[in-house]
């Protein structure tokens, strides 16, 4: 974090920022702690616009735990980067949690499920990405239509040392098959979050059970299917350990909103959405291991198929 950027922070704030410390973060921005004279906060510099982040962030916090966002910066001069401003909130990453497993992995993941379903409570006038800070969304062709067209652009764009050229045509090939069967959610508009995963959610382990603290880097969200997050979070689910993946979709399936009744199928349908992760990943650059493990599920589901269940 630059000298002129700390100083942006300490002006909004109205106080001096005494220490700043790298936190792990997202690929597109960098996330620090700033330590102030009694209290703590983060700054994300980076990324996509701020300001419709901090928009869906507002929007959620009703539904899920979602960090306080305290100051939108723009970025100002040469070389500066839009910076988000929010609350610290203490916890413990959901990654670590899985890495070290023991009892209770299904508790926790019935917890977690239950979280990443209230997200879909909040609903928008139509599906597609976010266009500004009221968070009216893009006019798009729906997601039946998007997958053939997207994969084959993406596996144009993948490079030959993570996915060979059959490989890149079977699941451009792959993708184009089961695409149609999404047109059974294209028409939904729920808040997606679209990061998913362990790394972005802070939990903690109370007298009274598991509890999740915060879900973390709401960039990537959109207007959508709920599915696909439940997808996101199974991606990488044959590394977790045993009871929490069965306990995240029993505590995801139970509880979705009232006026969203489960679609049969609806685990299959959020790996199709995930296809257009999966996709896109793998067309990064070397030393990126999660595009590597996208790779290894890509060439996974290509010899067993798309899995029918998370």
């Amino acid at each position: 974090m630059r000298t002129d950027e700390i100083e942006a922070v300490a002006a909004a704030l109205g106080r001096p920022v005494r220490a700043t410390a790298k936190l792990a973060g997202g690929f597109s921005h960098e996330t620090c702690l700033l330590t102030l004279d009694d209290s703590q906060v983060v700054a994300r510099l980076g990324g996509p616009d701020p300001a419709i982040e901090a928009a869906v962030m507002a929007t959620a916090r009703p539904f899920a735990p979602v960090p306080e966002v305290l100051h939108v910066l723009p970025a100002v001069g040469e070389g500066a980067r839009p910076a988000m401003v929010i609350a610290f909130v203490p916890g413990t990453p959901l990654s670590e949690i899985l890495d070290r497993g023991g009892p209770g992995m299904d508790d926790l993941g019935a917890e977690v499920g239950r979280m990443a379903a209230r997200i879909a409570t909040v609903t928008f006038a139509r599906p597609g990405f976010f266009a500004d800070a009221d968070l009216a969304t893009h006019p798009q062709p729906p997601w039946s239509k998007q997958l053939p067209e997207f994969a084959e652009s993406c596996m144009t764009a993948t490079p030959d040392f993570r996915l060979d050229l059959p490989t890149r045509r079977s699941w451009a090939a792959l993708c184009a098959e089961h695409a149609p069967a999404l047109a059974v959610i294209d028409d939904q508009a729920r808040l997606a979050h679209a990061d998913l995963n362990p790394k972005n959610i802070l939990v903690t382990r109370t007298a009274a059970g598991w509890r999740v603290d915060a879900l973390l880097d709401w960039e990537f969200s959109y207007a959508g299917s709920p599915y696909g997050d439940a997808a996101n979070m199974a991606r990488f689910g044959v590394d977790y350990p045993a009871g929490f993946l069965a306990g995240f979709s029993s505590g995801f399936a139970d509880n979705q909103p009232g006026d969203l009744p489960l679609v049969d199928d609806w685990a299959y349908l959020g790996r199709l959405l995930d296809m257009f992760a999966l996709s896109d990943l793998v067309t990064r650059g070397r030393d990126h291991p999660v595009a590597d493990q996208a790779a290894t599920v890509i060439r996974q589901w290509l010899t067993t198929g798309v899995p029918r269940s998370l």
